[in-house]
C-alpha cells in the first residue's frame, strides 16, 4: 500500500472562483448598506458595518495570496461573510422586510457551505494505491477506482497520472518529494496490478 500526498483535484477550479464569490459578497454588503441608509429609520452602525465588510470583501481577493496561512485567512473571511449575512437576516426581519431577511439567511447558509468546502479542499489529501485499486479524494468522500478500470498509473516528475480504459486521464500534482527509487517502486506496483 502506498500513500501519496496530493493537491486536491478540485483546488485549482475553486481558487479561480474565490475572487468572484468574495466580490459578489462584497457587492451584496454594499447594497445592504445603501438599503439601510435609504430606509425610513437609517441605522448608522449597520450602514458602517456593511460598508466596511463590503470593502474588505472586495479588497480581500487582491491581498489574500500574501497571507502565510492562506487557508486560515480565507476561512476567517468566509466566516465573517456568513456572520454578516445572518446578522443582516436578523436586522431585516426585525425591520419588517421578511423577503430580504430570508434571502440573507439563504446566502449565509450558502457562504458557510462554500467556506466549509474550501477549507476541506485546502487540507492535505492522499491518493492510496493498494491491492483493491486507487482511492482518490472527492468533495465529500473518497472514490475507489478498481485496477480493472485502468490502463496505466504512472508517477513521474511530481505528477501522478491515472489513465482510464474509457480514454479519461487524470493528472494530480504530488506535494511530497518522492525519491526516484520509491517512484519506481510505486510504478512497478501499479504495473503489476494492472497486468
Amino acid at each position: 500500500m502506498f500513500k501519496i500526498r496530493i493537491l486536491h483535484p478540485n483546488t485549482i477550479t475553486r481558487l479561480r472562483l474565490q475572487p468572484v464569490v468574495h466580490g459578489m459578497a462584497g457587492l451584496l454588503f454594499f447594497f445592504n448598506a445603501i438599503g439601510i441608509y435609504n430606509s425610513r429609520q437609517p441605522n448608522g452602525f449597520m450602514t458602517t458595518f456593511f460598508l466596511l465588510l463590503g470593502l474588505a470583501s472586495l479588497v480581500f481577493p487582491f491581498i489574500m495570496r500574501r497571507f502565510r496561512n492562506f487557508s486560515g485567512a480565507n476561512s476567517l473571511m468566509r466566516l465573517l461573510q456568513a456572520f454578516a449575512c445572518f446578522s443582516g437576516c436578523l436586522y431585516f426581519l426585525t425591520h419588517l422586510q421578511p423577503l430580504i431577511g430570508v434571502l440573507h439567511l439563504l446566502v449565509g447558509i450558502g457562504l458557510g457551505y462554500i467556506g466549509w468546502t474550501e477549507h476541506n479542499m485546502l487540507q492535505p489529501v492522499y491518493v492510496v494505491l493498494d491491492t483493491i485499486g486507487v482511492t482518490m479524494p472527492t468533495t465529500f468522500s473518497k472514490q475507489v477506482i478498481g485496477w480493472n478500470q485502468l490502463n496505466n498509473v504512472i508517477l513521474r516528475n511530481d505528477l501522478l497520472t491515472i489513465d482510464f480504459k474509457n480514454n479519461k486521464i487524470i493528472q494530480l500534482e504530488v506535494l511530497d518529494n518522492i525519491p526516484d527509487i520509491k517512484a519506481a517502486e510505486i510504478n512497478g506496483f501499479a504495473k503489476s496490478r494492472i497486468a
